[in-house]
């Protein structure tokens, strides 16, 4: 992986987890136990510190970095989205940020939150656990139902099922002229969308 001292400040990535080779870890990174690091990630930490805790997973294309002296945090199984930009903030355990969403500066996503996709949230602002939040600017659409906080801890184990799989498996490769014909599919699980809704809480299942 890319991975880049500054100040004579190292990142550090325990040897569970999986960093992929495309993302770039700079200075004051430090990437926990059983995590995963998705394609073409940026985590700079050449202001502020950036900590990734056990089980969290940052996805393709995030950014991550913050102002100096700051600190930007994901907590244990955190789950942080394709395209997703994070800068100096708190995302509190077991909570997800959607796709393309940004969380700023000094701001902070409640234990078992589900921020949705593209949302912004503004700097400073302290959202509650267990709920759901959305827009732009970013506000508390309703709490969570236990099946939706039940779907995103099933999403997370995905991911870390993942970390293990691309410690197994994953090589870089030439691509093939064509495909085998009895080209195998991947048995990964039955992990699907969920399409949430702004209103009422869903049944609780």
């Amino acid at each position: 992986m890319p991975s880049y001292s500054i100040d004579g400040v190292i990142p550090v990535v325990h040897p569970s987890a999986h960093v992929h080779p495309t993302a770039v870890l700079i200075g004051d990174v430090h990437i926990g136990p059983g995590c995963y690091i998705g394609p073409l990630a940026s985590l700079r930490g050449d202001f502020g510190r950036i900590e990734i805790h056990e089980g969290a997973n940052v996805q393709d294309s995030c950014v991550v970095h913050g102002f100096p002296d700051s600190l930007t945090v994901v907590e244990r199984n955190g789950h942080i989205g394709h395209g997703a930009v994070l800068h100096g903030c708190i995302v509190r355990h077991d909570a997800l940020v959607g796709m393309n969403a940004v969380v700023m500066d000094a701001a902070e996503v409640g234990a078992s939150s589900i921020v949705a996709a593209c949302a912004f949230v503004r700097a400073g602002l302290k959202l509650p656990e267990r709920s759901l939040i959305a827009g732009l600017p970013a506000k508390v659409m309703r709490e969570l139902s236990e099946d939706e906080i039940r779907w995103k801890r099933t999403g997370t184990e995905t991911y870390q099922d993942l970390t293990l799989r691309c410690q197994a498996s994953l090589r870089e490769v030439q691509p093939l002229p064509e495909a085998e014909s009895q080209r195998p599919r991947l048995q990964v699980g039955s992990h699907r969308p969920k399409q949430a809704t702004a209103g009422p809480a869903p049944d609780k299942a």
